[in-house]
């Protein structure tokens, strides 16, 4: 099995490993991080544990999950990114996170863009989504910058929104 996913410029994309498990839990473990992810809880070491189970099976299920992402030049995980179909959904989902001392590098642009040619690329991919929240306007502008259009915004259950962004394969590139 190939570890590495893509690679850009700056930086190596490649499959999780168990002994990633303390940069997971260094990252989704940031409460501050944390606001905009999910249920805007860190990830306890348990929560980070299934996920590497969660992610070997979309790997055998599907070929891509989430992954971690590296310096090119400097050892050491940063961050994660994949696409993703959470709760079951049907559409590819873009996610990632990055610890807090690389926010502003154009780190989480230049990997989405790698990213969304991954996925359309190797797994033929036609349509991915982003879901944020309607006030993280950081990753509103990532996303933007990556290629994605800002779709519909979304009323959560809990009387929140949610920002829907889309990226669709050019009907010409089809």
């Amino acid at each position: 099995m190939i570890d590495i996913i893509f690679e850009t410029e700056r930086l190596v994309v490649r499959r999780l490993r168990d002994s990633d498990l303390l940069d997971l839990m260094a990252v989704y473990g940031d409460a501050d991080a944390m606001k905009w992810v999910g249920d805007g809880q860190p990830l306890t070491e348990e929560e980070c544990r299934e996920w590497l189970m969660v992610t070997r099976s979309n790997y055998e299920k599907r070929g891509y999950g989430m992954f971690a992402v590296e310096l090119r030049f400097t050892p050491g995980v940063i961050g994660f990114c994949g696409i993703v179909h959470p709760g079951g959904q049907e559409d590819a989902e873009v996610k990632y996170a990055y610890l807090r001392r690389y926010w502003g590098q154009g780190i989480a642009t230049e990997v989405l863009r790698g990213l969304i040619g991954y996925g359309v690329g190797t797994h033929g991919l036609s349509r991915m989504i982003a879901t944020t929240a309607q006030e993280n306007a950081a990753s509103h502008a990532v996303l933007i910058k990556a290629g994605m259009g800002r779709g519909e915004l979304r009323a959560d259950d809990d009387g929140g929104f949610t920002q829907l962004f889309e990226y669709e394969v050019p009907k010409s590139a089809a």
